[in-house]
């Protein structure tokens, strides 16, 4: 599941947009990567900072930044939260997880900025360092790239991560709809099989019911199903149901105990188990967070 949640949000087109319009808006890099410590330097989209693309010119400049990433990856294996790093060069990186079903699935990151104000002190220091690897860059063109930096302050900062905390939930909700939407490579049988189950989802649904209907053995569909879409059966249905209980939670009047029974749960202690699983937070607080985005959005577009 997790490689396939991936894919799709690699070749989404919604990445390349925001990317672009991260960096046009924040002037800073931002690259989306596979969770797990890299083992080369992700590349960055569009125009990287200067200072670092000069650095990583030289094999061991490369080095460093990659060894820089893979600390912030291996943050991130401790606790799933934004995570930030500062490499050898003074510049700080931020890794944002992105979580689809309470799995790590990918990483946005972004920074190569400074949080303090660069001195001719810390400069020496780092070209003496660069000449010490063999770098060959002019030492004028270097110092251009460094004092051209952009410097954040606290606040500043902080925005930033925000909005990529953010994006982080979007894009999960998409990758979580890119896994449940039937794609026209898919067999026969998985393709009617998830029809079968959207239609039934909020009713008793069962995986011989599901391979009854599509004309298949139990034991055959099991394992078609699961190497077709990286995911089970159970798991498939309970990804649908927790989309049609979001829905339902836009409604500010809808009961918990309401929405769960309407979107195929038996009993409330597990919908409320599956939902934070899947949704990353618990129903009400989802309810309560989806109404006021679309709140916002409605008020933006007024």
């Amino acid at each position: 599941m997790k490689a396939a949640a991936y894919e799709a949000l690699a070749r989404s087109k919604i990445v390349r947009e925001y990317e672009t319009a991260f960096r046009k808006a924040t002037g800073l890099t931002l690259r989306l990567a596979p969770e797990g410590v890299p083992d080369r330097r992700p590349a960055a989209t569009g125009q990287e900072n200067p200072l670092c693309a000069l650095i990583a010119r030289q094999p061991r400049g490369c080095e460093a930044c990659l060894k820089t990433q893979a600390q912030a990856l291996r943050k991130l294996g401790h606790k799933l939260a934004p995570q930030q790093v500062r490499c050898f060069a003074g510049l700080t990186d931020v890794a944002v997880p992105v979580i689809i079903g309470g799995q790590h699935v990918a990483t946005l990151l972004a920074g190569q900025v400074f949080r303090k104000k660069p001195t001719r002190r810390d400069f020496a220091r780092l070209s003496r360092q660069l000449a010490e690897w063999g770098s060959k860059t002019a030492r004028r063109r270097l110092e251009a790239a460094y004092f051209h930096t952009r410097v954040l302050k606290d606040e500043q900062f902080r925005a930033i991560v925000q909005l990529l905390t953010l994006f982080a939930h979007h894009l999960a909700e998409f990758a979580n709809r890119c896994l449940l939407a039937s794609h026209y490579e898919e067999p026969a049988p998985v393709v009617r099989a998830k029809d079968f189950v959207k239609e039934r989802a909020s009713g008793h649904l069962s995986m011989r019911d599901a391979a009854q209907h599509v004309h298949l053995s139990a034991y055959y569909f099991c394992k078609m199903f699961k190497k077709t879409t990286g995911m089970t059966f159970t798991e498939y249905v309970s990804r649908v149901r927790i989309e049609k209980a979001k829905n339902l939670l836009l409604n500010p009047h809808a009961r918990v105990s309401e929405v769960a029974f309407a979107s195929g749960f038996q009993s409330i202690p597990h919908f409320n188990r599956v939902f934070r699983k899947y949704a990353g937070m618990a129903p009400r607080a989802y309810g309560a967070s989806a109404r006021a985005q679309l709140g916002a959005a409605k008020r933006d577009a007024g």
